[in-house]
């Protein structure tokens, strides 16, 4: 049996569309990726989980190759892929997989300010993009949906990442 399996009902159950388990390795990272957040986003640099306070890049691929595997986990407009995150990190840590660690999607938005250290550290996680984490390739690789929005009343697709092992 799959010990993963029920990790992937409990993403549902809290409202994400769907999840699957795939091997690290397969999660993309590129340098632009960080530019990105840099020079396009109006959150850079006003959270603790954003550049250039997340983890750098080679910092991410450094703790990418001490996982097997890792949970990609997609939701929708309706659902709140940070504390699906953060949720299915604390109850994987509590079944004992100690290094579980979550990376979430876009910036946070816990508080209107961030501080010099941060008021929610149980639910904060950097977004896989901070991390330098091309979230289209991987997403792709594995099948998923993903496409660039060029409107705003499009639907989009949102991913979280659950490292495991």
């Amino acid at each position: 049996m799959n010990p993963y399996a029920k990790y992937v009902r409990r993403a549902k159950e809290l409202g994400a569309k769907s999840g699957k388990i795939i091997p690290a390795s397969c999660v993309r990272t590129a340098e632009w990726v960080r530019l990105k957040c840099m020079f396009g986003c109006g959150g850079y640099g006003q959270a603790l989980t954003c550049p250039p306070r997340s983890p750098t890049l080679e910092q991410t691929r450094t703790m990418l190759g001490e996982y097997s595997r890792a949970f990609l986990v997609q939701g929708d407009e309706h659902t709140d892929i940070q504390k699906v995150m953060a949720t299915l990190e604390r109850e994987v840590f509590l079944d004992g997989y100690w290094k579980a660690f979550a990376l979430g999607s876009g910036p946070c938005e816990l508080c209107r300010v961030c501080g010099e250290s941060c008021r929610y550290p149980h639910k904060a996680r950097p977004s896989m993009e901070a991390c330098g984490i091309d979230v289209f390739a991987t997403v792709r690789s594995q099948g998923f949906p993903i496409k660039v929005l060029r409107s705003r009343k499009e639907k989009g697709n949102y991913y979280g990442l659950l490292l495991l092992e």
